[in-house]
């Protein structure tokens, strides 16, 4: 049955974490051999906390990775077909895609450089991004101060925003028509010997025999790692996102802007929706959900007022914290076989960009299970290898 209390002792492929990244794995796996047994443990499945329910939603093209670059031209095409993916499974039509695109500024010549760069890259791999002059960006977006900027990124085509929690739920209703199976439950260990996983202990269920193990834990992925007494980058980071009223700045079609001077905007309706990187930026308390609301006079305001003077008034309508599950050795994601143990899998990592890349890397996941190596999107150089060896591979443009 889909979800239930009717549970096996074992399993073809355990997956820890039912939000949209285990969700993913689960849907490609049970696509792709409907004869597997998919066990999907999840806390929460209200995901109330979960870095998916939170997010805000959006995908790009623009990254400094080529691998980034294959993964999101991935996920725009999964998610503009959404239905013929899923199926009626699904139970879903639409993610209302919002293509109004991704708008990057630079401030000084440095910046500039690694923009030009970039967008040779991304165009190479299908990418339609534009570099427009101060001059072609104030004709396009008259109602942004462009004085301070030498050079803007534009991603019209392929980048904006859908609906993140229909993806969510749609992975998982198409998994559980094809035969997954998700409980309630929390993982609390997992036993192991010669280099394998073969019990996964649920706080209520108990042992669980597993062929493979999947840790799509989120922000607890390391602590899924602990249990076998390995050490995983990913720790919990607080970002406080606002709601805004404008009533002098009402631009419905505007793209979603990252200003160099840190903090991102993106129209929603006739409200804006806008957030920073705390300059303070640590490991979050896991139970710290509380927005940071002092931030958004204190710190947003005047950068988007200096930015766009239409932001003389505005009013906070609301605000609410999410974590990202940030990987510190370089904010990129880590995916793939845990070299250390013959059946164990990584989808971790993430640092704020993981909904976008859910479709390509469930599929790179079922892949690595099912042929034990890549099919489509060759996804090695997010490997856990360079993890163990402290060899960063940075993405460095992280929203």
């Amino acid at each position: 049955m889909g979800q239930g209390m009717d549970i096996q002792n074992n399993y073809d492929v355990v997956i820890i974490g039912g939000a949209v990244m285990g969700s993913s794995a689960a849907y490609w796996l049970s696509r792709m051999d409907s004869n597997l047994r998919v066990l999907v443990v999840e806390p929460d499945p209200g995901y109330s906390r979960s870095s998916t329910a939170l997010s805000v939603a959006s995908i790009r093209q623009q990254f400094t990775t080529a691998v980034n670059v294959k993964i999101s031209r991935f996920g725009i095409e999964f998610i503009k077909n959404i239905e013929s993916y899923l199926g009626q499974g699904g139970e879903v039509d639409s993610l209302g895609f919002q293509e109004n695109g991704y708008l990057f500024l630079a401030g000084n010549p440095a910046s500039e450089t690694a923009l030009r760069e970039a967008c040779e890259m991304q165009r190479a791999h299908g990418a339609q991004t534009q570099l427009l002059r101060p001059e072609a960006l104030k004709a396009q977006f008259e109602w942004l101060n462009v004085d301070d900027i030498h050079l803007a990124s534009f991603g019209s085509k392929d980048e904006g925003w859908f609906d993140n929690m229909s993806l969510l739920g749609g992975l998982k209703k198409a998994a559980i028509a094809q035969g997954v199976t998700y409980i309630k439950d929390r993982v609390v260990a997992l036993d192991h010997g010669a280099g394998q996983i073969k019990t996964v202990t649920l706080a209520q269920f108990g042992g669980i025999s597993a062929g493979h193990v999947v840790n799509s834990a989120g922000t607890s992925a390391s602590e899924i790692l602990h249990m076998l007494g390995e050490e995983l980058p990913v720790e919990a980071r607080k970002r406080t996102v606002f709601m805004i009223d404008a009533p002098n700045a009402i631009h419905p079609d505007a793209p979603l802007m990252v200003c160099h001077s840190g903090f991102y905007l993106r129209p929603e309706h006739k409200h804006w929706i806008c957030a920073i990187v705390p300059e303070d930026d640590h490991i979050a308390d896991p139970n710290d959900f509380e927005p940071d609301l002092a931030m958004f006079e204190d710190v947003i305001w005047p950068k988007l007022y200096e930015r766009a003077p239409g932001f003389d008034a505005v009013k906070v309508m609301s605000a609410w914290a999410g974590h990202y599950a940030y990987n510190t050795l370089d904010q990129n994601a880590i995916i793939g076989a845990h070299p250390n143990w013959r059946n164990l899998y990584l989808m971790n990592g993430f640092s704020g960009h993981g909904l976008q890349q859910a479709p390509a890397v469930g599929r790179g996941i079922a892949e690595l299970i099912l042929s034990g190596a890549y099919q489509t999107i060759d996804l090695s150089d997010l490997s856990v290898e360079r993890i163990l060896d402290g060899k960063p591979f940075c993405e460095k443009a992280i929203v």
